[in-house]
């Protein structure tokens, strides 16, 4: 299964979702990579506690070898020498770096969209893989979704997350149509969500009266969130017993159910 976490809004937790839930598969047993295809590296930073320095081993060496291999023949690299083990039993991670920013527009021009699909399509023993995306509609969004399986869409409960979501949810549809026609929106992850305030209950039940596929877990705002930021260190690690955690326990059932 592959997932694909994207939201066109910035700061909306796409790399905490995508890191939690990772490690909450990982920690069950089953084998999970991490794509991290945001040049912030966020994911990276948080798996590996660490940015990587070396581009030669990064997602950004694919992409680059991809252009090589056009020019001058040859092999397509694929991601194997690419994974890194995490500190954390089960779990994998492709980091990002910021040469991706440069690769950009060369990749566009190259029309080089499908290659993370057929470079997953190629890896084999991994039981889950989940992608990070950066906050906006470019190259390497568009090649996370159509390599993924599904997408889930993180939701801050903030009124400009909103009307983001319209315009995402017509993306994704176009991307469907286009490139990717199993492509399946799995939910909209309520994030920061406050119980006791107004606005965000209000929110969510409109775009659940709207029809929008919202799942039914919260994700609670909490200071230890940032805290395992900090440790590097996903909460099924670093707190166990915490609220947040269970929340995202009972996030990782309900799509996995």
């Amino acid at each position: 299964m592959r997932r694909v976490i994207f939201n066109q809004k910035g700061g909306v937790g796409k790399s905490t979702i995508t890191c939690n839930l990772a490690a909450i598969n990982a920690f069950d047993g089953k084998k999970t990579l991490v794509v991290d295809l945001d040049v912030q590296g966020n994911s990276t930073q948080y798996l590996l506690g660490k940015k990587v320095e070396d581009p030669d081993q990064s997602i950004a060496y694919f992409f680059r070898n991809s252009l090589s291999r056009g020019l001058f023949g040859g092999q397509q690299a694929g991601l194997e020498t690419l994974i890194q083990e995490t500190p954390f039993p089960n779990l994998f991670i492709i980091p990002s770096h910021p040469e991706l920013e440069s690769l950009q527009s060369r990749l566009e021009s190259r029309y080089k969209i499908f290659k993370l699909r057929e470079a997953l399509d190629s890896l084999e023993g991994f039981d889950a893989v989940y992608i990070d995306t950066p906050p906006v509609l470019n190259f390497y969004s568009q090649s996370a979704l159509i390599a993924a399986d599904k997408c889930l869409i993180p939701f801050d409960c903030d009124a400009f997350s909103r009307e983001s979501l319209y315009n995402l949810m017509q993306t994704i549809n176009e991307v469907r149509a286009d490139h990717n026609g199993s492509l399946e929106v799995e939910g909209i992850i309520v994030n920061q969500f406050q119980s006791q305030a107004n606005l965000p209950k209000q929110l969510v039940d409109e775009l659940i009266a709207e029809g929008h596929p919202v799942l039914e877990s919260r994700i609670s705002p909490s200071v230890k969130v940032r805290e395992s930021h900090s440790k590097a260190m996903p909460l099924v690690h670093y707190m166990p017993s915490h609220k947040v955690t269970h929340e995202f326990r009972a996030l990782h059932a309900e799509i996995n159910q």
